[in-house]
């Protein structure tokens, strides 16, 4: 138990449904559908659309999702890919002949297919229960009504205000400045094209003066892009990936999400007596850097498109976790700074939803980069993701960027399992950071016992780029015996990452954790 006497949270208990999220807004619309008939499906999609007006600089209807969800009365997980493709005119050896050794953020080039539409439409039709129109109903309220910004999206919004351009500053500025806590986002163009989705289904998106919109766009900042594109644009279901950490089994989504590297980071650190370790001390926090190096240095030369990726066996093979977890010497960081993803990013939306039928989503959605690539349609104004900065523009790289491929993902929904039966569904938003913020989730409740709160409210440190970034959570000791062993230890401009999970407990309550680090709750009825 917690010492009240020290500002925290406390878990959310809950027996009939429950949501995690990072605004209190979506919770509770969310809750709202089961309490009106709705299934988890119904409430994850009012809320994560609803996400897209309550933090548009994290997710919108211009980006990707993907989805691990179990049926009611089922353990099976299935798996959603609502990733987006590159145009079918898209060429790496144009962009490499005009220059470029990695695709630019902020441009057309960078811009994929939004997936989530598609993949929002099928999850209803498949699963649904009450259906698409009465899913999108809140979110096209409040993109008529406004939004009060929150303090934590005000801070990002700030800081992401620079990538905005064009018409996407008049969109997500008011009066051309970043708002403050309080002040209220409206987005009523928006609201027309959640209307059209609600009652044309994709076509109200993917074709039609909406399409329209967005193709002439993205032609007029260069890209190549058609309305076959966008037309032919469609999510697919597949099964998860598997690993096994402490007596759990974590079900993480495939390629081309990066989820194999959570199992790899686990398989690694395996190897090592984690739960030895002072939960917050330097040991555990350089053993985990040094997995993360080389678990990362894997994800970067194999992860692809699952129709060109050959290499997924051996990322989850525990022999390769042997041999890689062999390499780390326990008392000295690695000196070579291994390759960085193509693109790093931070901005995501996360939210899982069971139901009471003990039905579970796991859902995540992300233009990608903070405004993604600040691109913005001229009549609608939807922003679009940059996720095509996800591919590489090595020649012959399995992760090449090519017509109609989909590009490495860094957004992971995540779902663990106990004997077979679903145990928490769980996510932890942050870019790259994702595969090591599963891993330490799954550790800090395996190894150190740690409730899902508990497990959240954890200070986070992350390997990448060459530094070792530490929140202010940890003890200068601890900062001081890292930089001792090699690390160039730095202090993040902002709070890593962002967790939220619901554990299903054996007396059949909802325990719900919801990460302060974000403006969200855990919420039940």
């Amino acid at each position: 138990m917690r010492d009240f006497q020290i500002p925290g949270r406390s878990a959310t208990f809950a027996e009939n449904g429950m949501c995690a999220t990072s605004h209190p807004l979506a919770a509770k619309v969310a809750i709202q559908m089961l309490e009106a008939g709705g299934n988890a499906v119904d409430a994850a999609i009012a809320g994560a659309v609803l996400l897209g007006i309550c933090e548009p600089q994290m997710t919108g209807i211009g980006g990707d999702c993907f989805v691990l969800m179990t049926p009611p009365g089922s353990d099976r997980i299935h798996a959603l890919n609502g990733s987006g493709r590159a145009p079918a005119a898209y060429s790496a050896a144009d962009l490499r002949a005009k220059g470029h050794t990695v695709v630019p953020v902020s441009d057309a080039a960078a811009v994929t297919v939004p997936g989530a539409v598609d993949a929002f439409c099928t999850l209803s039709k498949d699963w649904g229960k009450l259906g698409l129109k009465a899913s999108l109903a809140p979110a096209i309220h409040y993109a008529k009504a406004g939004v009060p910004v929150s303090p934590r999206v005000a801070f990002d919004w700030a800081m992401d205000e620079g990538v905005l351009q064009g018409v996407a500053r008049d969109r997500f500025l008011l009066n051309g400045k970043v708002p403050q806590p309080g002040q209220m986002f409206r987005a009523p163009d928006q609201a027309e094209v959640l209307t059209r989705i609600a009652t044309e289904g994709r076509a109200g998106f993917y074709e039609g003066e909406v399409a329209e919109d967005m193709v002439a766009s993205l032609n007029a900042m260069g890209g190549v892009h058609t309305l076959d594109d966008f037309a032919q644009t469609q999510s697919s279901w597949g099964d998860p990936v598997q690993g096994g950490y402490g007596g759990l089994d974590l079900y993480e989504h495939p390629p081309n999400g990066q989820g194999a590297t959570a199992i790899l980071i686990l398989n690694i650190l395996s190897q090592f007596d984690i739960a030895s370790m002072d939960p917050w001390g330097a040991q555990r926090v350089h053993i985990e850097a040094e997995a993360t190096k080389l678990a990362y240095d894997a994800r970067n030369r194999f992860l692809s498109d699952p129709d060109h990726m050959t290499r997924l066996d051996h990322m989850l093979s525990m022999d390769t976790a042997k041999r890689l977890a062999a390499l780390i010497d326990p008392k000295k960081a690695m000196t070579v700074d291994l390759p960085g993803a193509e693109a790093v990013h931070k901005e995501t939306i996360y939210i899982t939803v069971v139901d009471r039928d003990r039905m579970a989503v796991s859902l995540i959605y992300s233009i990608f980069h903070g405004f993604g690539s600040g691109i913005a349609s001229d009549k609608f104004g939807i922003l679009f993701q940059n996720r095509g900065a996800g591919f590489s523009l090595t020649e012959g790289h399995a992760n090449e960027g090519g017509p109609g491929k989909r590009p490495m993902h860094t957004i992971i929904p995540g779902m663990l399992q106990k004997g077979g039966k679903t145990h928490m569904p769980f996510g932890v938003m942050g870019g790259a950071y994702q595969c090591t913020g599963h891993a330490r989730f799954v550790t800090n409740i395996t190894d150190f016992g740690l409730d899902p709160q508990e497990a959240i409210d954890g200070p986070r440190a992350f390997a990448e780029t060459g530094q070792l970034k530490l929140e202010r959570g940890y003890a200068d000791a601890v900062r001081t015996e890292l930089s001792d062993m090699g690390h160039e230890v730095v202090t993040p401009d902002t709070a890593i990452g962002g967790a939220q999970a619901i554990l299903l407990r054996e007396d059949g309550v909802l325990q719900g954790g919801s990460d302060p680090r974000k403006d969200g709750c855990a919420l039940g009825y």
